[in-house]
């Protein structure tokens, strides 16, 4: 598929214009930093202050640590001042950073292809009960991340968390982030290739690795072989996408230069095959490519999206092959459209004959007690394997046909539903004010009464697919609004007059599905905006609205009908 210059899914995110001032592309501008962000990363990289946290800040404390390093080397490690308590989202862009942080940090705990056992879960609750007041939340990128930490434990959490294989190494930052991974790699009965060497391979070659240290921004990446895709590809920097090649077999489609943020893009397809031993070297090529062309000058235009808005994608590829593999990648052909739905939620058989079951917490809300408690109803039913999901959600592995039904009374106990509702399903939330100094908006407790009160009201209304609600606390779209049925973007809002927390409203976007051919955008509306405690009736309203209007004889889907329906309907 090409993509025109007017396409939005191009214009959303434009390259710099062309001045006489250089955009510090290293190979074109050289590498003198012009800004400081770039400054002190030359000076010294986050890889370089785990030493430093260990040695002079975990026994000095919080007042001990230099504020280059507070406010940028402590990335790398998954570290984040959080949020100080009381500070209301008006305030949000008028503080400076040390006027809004606690001597507390969010710690995000890096997942790679989102594969657990269940001692690495039980080892994350301790650290989350010992040392982060119980917290726990599942991300979109499957990741955990803990809050309430002290600079003073870091490490005894490192000493616990590396004791069973996990880390924080890389896990924020001008760095590779984690890697997606599909959560039933190696035992989907479907699958089309296990990803899981080509993760390994990249992560235990290139993670930690100083010369990818210092990119321009995060650098987001996504494998998977499963025939759902399964991992939001199309929102990621490189992603892999498993392709059965009627000559050459099975392999991956390469996508680049996707990310939403308040510049939406959506990455395109290289167009070209990818065989499962040379996965890591492009992953490679393609990081360097965005090391030394990325966009440096300006932190709001340094992601990989901007240089392929630019290049294009024969560009892109050109000089993949020709500067960084030294060898023609073969043409590919693209994925067909998903079949079945990529959160995996609900009971599948296994390849092996077992089972997997996937559930839902509310909006990725969990707690150290609650992982603990998992861990062992997991190994109850004889299983030690779970996975986290790009959708906040988790998946047990391994279940035997018998011991299913338990389980999934065990989980429902725990709030873990294998069943939920079809509101449930589709609801994620990113951390919001509650801890996180960009927002302006409470994302998770809102996010979670919504929900209880929509399976309340729309309890006796047959709801033809989950309805994706995304809520998040800013306008940089962690929880990806715009690839959302229903997405609100936090802001402060003027609702009869008075100036209140509330969002803005996307409407009628997604990823790739068995529902959608393609990912597209959301569409807004002008002046449409929710309360932050209106969410169920904002959500209630159109969705009824939906149903009463769609044309069921086309099984037309939401987003289908919110791009077509007039804005009177929407509001």
């Amino acid at each position: 598929m090409t993509i025109s210059d007017t396409d939005p899914r191009r214009a959303a995110a434009r390259p710099p214009r062309p001045s006489s001032r250089p955009n510090g592309q290293w190979k074109i501008d050289g590498t003198a930093p012009l800004n400081g962000n770039e400054e002190w990363k030359q000076v010294d990289n986050g890889l370089a202050v785990r030493g430093r946290i260990e040695n002079i800040y975990s026994k000095g404390g919080f007042a001990s640590i230099d504020p280059t390093d507070l406010h940028g080397r402590f990335r790398v490690w998954g570290l984040y001042t959080q949020r100080k308590p009381g500070i209301d989202g008006g305030r949000t862009a008028t503080l400076e950073p040390h006027e809004l942080e606690d001597e507390y940090f969010m710690l995000r705990v890096r997942i790679d292809g989102g594969q657990l056992t269940t001692e690495q879960l039980r080892v994350i609750a301790s650290v989350s009960n010992d040392f982060g007041r119980g917290t726990a939340d599942l991300t979109d990128r499957q990741n955990v991340q803990l809050h309430w930490v002290e600079v003073e434990s870091m490490p005894e959490i490192w000493r616990r968390l590396e004791a069973v294989g996990l880390g924080t190494t890389e896990a924020c930052g001008d760095v590779p982030r984690v890697v997606l991974g599909s959560p039933v790699a190696g035992i989907a009965a479907d699958e089309l290739i296990d990803p899981t060497p080509q993760i390994d391979e990249i992560t235990s070659r290139f993670i930690g690795d100083e010369s990818l240290a210092n990119l321009p921004r995060k650098f987001k990446s996504a494998i998977t072989g499963h025939p759902s895709q399964d991992v939001v590809h199309e929102i990621n920097d490189v992603a892999f996408v498993a392709v059965d090649h009627s000559e050459l077999g099975i392999g991956y489609d390469l996508w680049v230069g996707g990310g939403l943020s308040t510049a939406p893009r959506l990455g395109e397809r290289l167009g070209v095959f990818v065989s499962p031993e040379r996965v890591a070297e492009a992953w490679h090529g393609v990081a360097q490519i965005f090391r030394d062309y990325g966009y440096r000058r300006l932190r709001n235009k340094a992601r990989l999206k901007f240089l392929l808005a630019e290049w294009g994608t024969e560009k892109f590829r050109q000089v993949l092959q020709d500067e960084y593999l030294g060898y023609a990648l073969p043409d590919g052909p693209a994925a067909p459209k998903p079949a079945t739905a990529g959160d995996h939620v609900g009971v599948h058989r296994q390849k092996d004959g077992r089972f997997y079951v996937g559930v839902t917490p509310i909006v990725g809300r969990v707690s150290g007690p609650i992982l603990a408690d998992l861990a062992d109803l997991v190994e109850a039913h004889g299983s030690t394997r779970l996975r986290t999901t790009p959708h906040q959600k988790l998946v047990i592995l391994d279940i035997p046909e018998d011991r299913v039904e338990s389980l999934i009374a065990g989980l429902d106990a725990l709030g873990l539903s294998a069943r939920p509702s079809l509101i449930r399903r589709g609801t994620i939330a990113c951390t919001g004010i509650e801890f996180c100094k960009l927002a302006i908006v409470e994302t998770k407790g809102y996010a979670t009464a919504a929900v209880l009160e929509l399976e309340e009201r729309l309890a006796g209304f047959d709801l033809p697919h989950p309805i994706s609600l995304h809520v998040n606390g800013c306008p940089n779209s962690c929880a990806r609004i715009q690839t959302a049925d229903i997405g609100l973007k936090g802001q402060l809002v003027t609702i009869d007059g008075e100036q209140v927390p509330g969002y803005q409203v996307h409407l009628g976007g997604g990823l790739a599905s068995q529902d959608r051919d393609e990912a597209g955008l959301g569409r807004t509306v002008r002046g449409l905006k929710v309360a932050a405690d209106g969410i169920a009736d904002y959500t209630e309203r159109v969705v009824k609205r939906f149903l009463a209007e769609r044309d069921a004889a086309a099984d037309e889907t939401f987003a289908q009908w919110a791009h077509r329906a007039d804005e009177e309907a929407l509001v």
